[in-house]
């Protein structure tokens, strides 16, 4: 995930701050977090995790008695640790990415290298002109009336039109360590949308320009040693979906995270008492 300067982390996750003096506008990314993305990291993370023990197995069995607290603590960070890292890459990675696109100077980076690579190899494939063919790149939107926010990491134009005319594409960057070129998740679908039907793109002096109609979305999954351009069918039904997935994001964040319990008639509530938090 990359930093966008408008982006605020919160205790609900990220929201966009509004130049405007608007109201902070919830983050397309965070939204699926909410609604769709932390369900799904459950199984992953409890297999990241059994793996993590059963190939270190003679370690943990060495340690188990007599430095039970400290080894639980690491295998309880093993899947955020490999969150974390993946995580990290994947924003060094949109970085050179934005920096090539641009003509900007890169960062020497051996992590970032062959997936940098890649992309050049893919706009070279389809003979994109970064001067000509480049409509913006990291470019936050925001649909005010619905009140999200979230970036665009590329818009494009490509010739898959009849008779090889050009065609505006909304792209987003996926980089992965472990999964194939070719590989998508549905939610990517919702997050195109989310951002094809935004109302409004910020320009760099943070004033407002309208969407510009996007013809075809589709996700750009960069790899260490290959690509692939994955289009999604990113259309009004997909937003409508997301829209109902930013309803119940928004109640989710606005839900308080405790409620009192019911009392019999005459019973008194117990004195609260301090217990100690435990380690993690």
């Amino acid at each position: 995930m990359t930093n966008p300067r408008l982006a605020q982390d919160t205790p609900q996750g990220r929201y966009y701050t509004d130049p405007a003096g608007g109201p902070a506008l919830v983050s397309v990314t965070n939204v699926l977090d909410t609604a769709v993305n932390k369900r799904a990291l459950i199984p992953w993370a409890v297999k990241l995790t059994t793996e993590h023990v059963l190939d270190n197995l003679a370690e943990v069995n060495a340690r188990i008695d007599d430095d039970r607290p400290t080894l639980t603590r690491e295998i309880k960070a093993v899947h955020r640790d490999v969150k974390e890292t993946a995580s990290n890459l994947g924003d060094r990675i949109h970085t050179a990415a934005e920096q090539h696109i641009l003509g900007a100077p890169v960062a020497d980076d051996s992590e970032v290298a062959p997936y940098l690579a890649q992309l050049i190899h893919w706009l070279t494939m389809w003979g994109v002109d970064l001067d000509e063919h480049i409509e913006a790149t990291e470019c936050t939107v925001f649909h005010r009336r619905l009140g999200y926010a979230g970036t665009a990491d590329l818009l494009i134009w490509l010739p898959t039109g009849p008779g090889g005319g050009m065609q505006l594409w909304l792209i987003d960057f996926k980089t992965s360590a472990t999964r194939s070129a070719k590989s998508v998740y549905p939610e990517n679908t919702l997050q195109l949308a989310a951002l094809r039907y935004a109302e409004t793109v910020l320009l760099p002096d943070d004033t407002d320009a309208p969407m510009p109609p996007i013809q075809r979305t589709g996700v750009l999954n960069l790899r260490a040693k290959s690509h692939a351009l994955v289009e999604m069918p990113a259309g009004r039904d997909a937003h409508a979906a997301f829209r109902g997935l930013l309803q119940g994001a928004r109640w989710l964040h606005d839900a308080p995270s405790t409620y009192p319990a019911l009392l019999a008639p005459g019973q008194t509530a117990p004195a609260r008492r301090r217990t100690p938090r435990k380690a993690a």
